[in-house]
């Protein structure tokens, strides 16, 4: 925090208990919170004439560049780069040599670029924009027009006439008796860690439980996972069927609706009690979740409605229950994705500076960086049938898709939900090599309202994985397996 460019202040300004904001005319909007989120709408409002103070009370840039999707994803893709190398369907033609693992060399790496991030995506927006100014500091409202910042001066009013809250979210702990005793790791320790354990415990089935797990497994441990359900429950079920068939071929060991009901830990070394007995292990991560960082900001002083885990409640404008004070990104009840966040607050920005701008997540794509890829948009069978919606499916396995033929790699699926009386497409669901890139074009698809028969009779180039997609929409007229290749 150390790097923070501080508002310009004259030292009387700067005694303690001073108002930190500055007199002019322009809008104030102050922003909890220096994440993603936080920054896209600090950018959106002084573009729009506003100036803006963000107050942050750890490292800037949150939780995407520091500790969650930029160095995750540079973890992933090393396991993968070492995963080719030691085992391929190739490897008759191409012989494969396991590589070295040298743990602390990849996180210097990985700090290196996240590092390079923070500078040229956070830092130096705040050198380059004169109103936007940074507080290092915790802030909690006094009223529905108040801040109060506690800095390293003492504590601080600071007056605003718009505030958002991008407070973000962290790891959710369960209570299992013996575990706040243990050095267990959450994906934070996890993504630090300058070396592989020889045998890794994960408690969790979602989003960071399996991507982890996966990268620790081929990197060198020996992994086990702990599902309170199966993998990904929330999702269709094909794909966490799918996700455990292949975990299991990985030698990585799944164990479903199990859960540990102690947790020890002794001379180095794990000990968690199981329905299925104890299960020994040197490191435990914990993936169960994560919880909004809106408990201590004083959303009781104004009224702010919260709901599930005290996450701040908001419409489709950003707006919580307090006219003026909005809310974007993991601390709400939107979904926990980055790009979910940026897009609110340009969107929360904009509505605070007297525009009017909605988000709508009816086709939102998500990706779940395994290795093949789990990706969605818009609406599961199961969710289209709890909203009384009547749907046809089809669900297109791999063998038939000629790309992942020709990558001698067919497992996984793409599955189509489409409304039944009008065939228009309403959700996509697919486990594949590069499904991130294949689910966008669903996602405009089904916002742009397309039917199955749009979708089949659109053009896909050859051989791409994106193909799968208008040979799953054939699928609802047509047997591919009897159509000749590129059949149009």
């Amino acid at each position: 925090m150390n790097d923070f460019k501080i508002s310009d202040m004259s030292p009387a300004e700067r005694r303690d208990n001073a108002p930190l904001s500055r007199s002019d005319d322009k809008l104030h909007i102050a922003i909890i919170g220096s994440g993603s989120g936080a920054f896209a709408a600090a950018i959106r409002a002084v573009e729009s004439g506003a100036r803006v103070t963000m107050i942050e009370r750890g490292t800037l840039g949150g939780t995407c560049v520091n500790i969650g999707c930029v160095p995750s994803k540079i973890m992933i893709q090393a396991a993968h780069i070492a995963h080719l190398r030691s085992t391929s369907p190739f490897d008759d033609g191409v012989s494969a040599t396991p590589p070295q693992i040298d743990r602390k060399a990849l996180f210097a790496q990985q700090q290196a670029r996240v590092e390079e991030l923070r500078q040229s995506k956070y830092q130096s927006i705040l050198e380059s924009f004169d109103d936007i100014d940074a507080v290092s500091g915790e802030a909690r409202f006094l009223d529905d027009r108040t801040l109060e910042v506690h800095t390293g001066a003492g504590n601080r009013k600071l007056a605003f006439d718009r505030c958002l809250i991008a407070t973000g979210a962290s790891p959710a702990i369960p209570s299992i008796p013996g575990l706040a005793d243990s050095p267990y790791w959450t994906s934070t320790e996890a993504l630090e860690s300058e070396s592989i354990p020889d045998r890794l415990a994960v408690i969790g089935s979602s989003v960071v439980a399996v991507e982890l797990a996966q990268a620790f497994a081929r990197l060198g441990s020996q992994v086990t996972i702990l599902a309170r359900h199966t993998l990904l429950f929330h999702e269709d079920p094909a794909i966490g069927e799918m996700l455990t068939s292949i975990f299991r071929d990985e030698n990585i060991e799944v164990l479903e609706y199990t859960e540990a009901s102690r947790v020890d830990f002794a001379n180095g070394e794990f000990a968690l009690t199981t329905p299925n007995g104890e299960l020994k292990a040197d490191c435990l991560l914990v993936a169960t979740g994560r919880d909004p960082n809106t408990r201590k900001i004083g959303l009781e002083a104004i009224g702010v409605k919260t709901g599930k885990n005290v996450a701040v409640i908001v419409d489709d404008q950003m707006q919580t229950s307090v006219p003026g004070v909005y809310a974007v990104g993991d601390c709400t009840n939107q979904p926990q994705f980055v790009y979910v966040a940026a897009a609110a607050g340009t969107r929360a920005a904009i509505n605070m500076t007297g525009g009017q701008a909605s988000l709508d997540l009816r086709a939102m794509p998500a990706v779940i960086f395994t290795d093949p890829q789990v990706a969605t948009a818009g609406t599961s069978e199961a969710e289209a049938r709890d909203k009384g919606i009547e749907v046809e499916t089809r669900l297109l396995d791999l063998a038939n898709v000629p790309r992942a033929l020709a990558n001698f790699d067919t497992r996984g699926f793409i599955k189509l939900v489409a409304e039944k009386q009008s065939g228009r497409l309403i959700g996509v669901q697919a486990v594949a090599a590069n499904a991130g890139d294949l689910i966008q074009t669903a996602s405009l698809a089904i916002h742009q309202r397309m039917t199955v028969e749009d979708l089949a009779n659109q053009l896909f180039p050859y051989l791409t994985m994106v193909e799968g997609l208008k040979l799953a929409a054939q699928t609802f007229t047509r047997d591919v397996k009897q159509l000749s290749c590129c059949a149009g």
